[in-house]
């Protein structure tokens, strides 16, 4: 069974459905397994607790 972690800032009830839709097909794709098998976990982090290059996110 397929567990895929996406680690991300907050997004959209609308864009996360759409993500878990997407991710889930591809393995249903790629490795012929039942959608049931694939579980996706979103991990959201707020933007003043990540940052990239030096700089926290909240502050770009």
């Amino acid at each position: 069974m397929p567990i895929v972690t996406v680690q991300q800032g907050p997004r959209d009830i609308e864009l996360k459905r759409e993500l878990v839709k997407q991710i889930t097909d591809a393995f249903v794709d790629a490795y012929k397994i039942p959608a049931e098998t694939v579980q996706v976990w979103i991990q959201e982090t707020p933007a003043d607790s990540w940052g990239a290059a030096g700089v926290l996110t909240a502050d770009k």
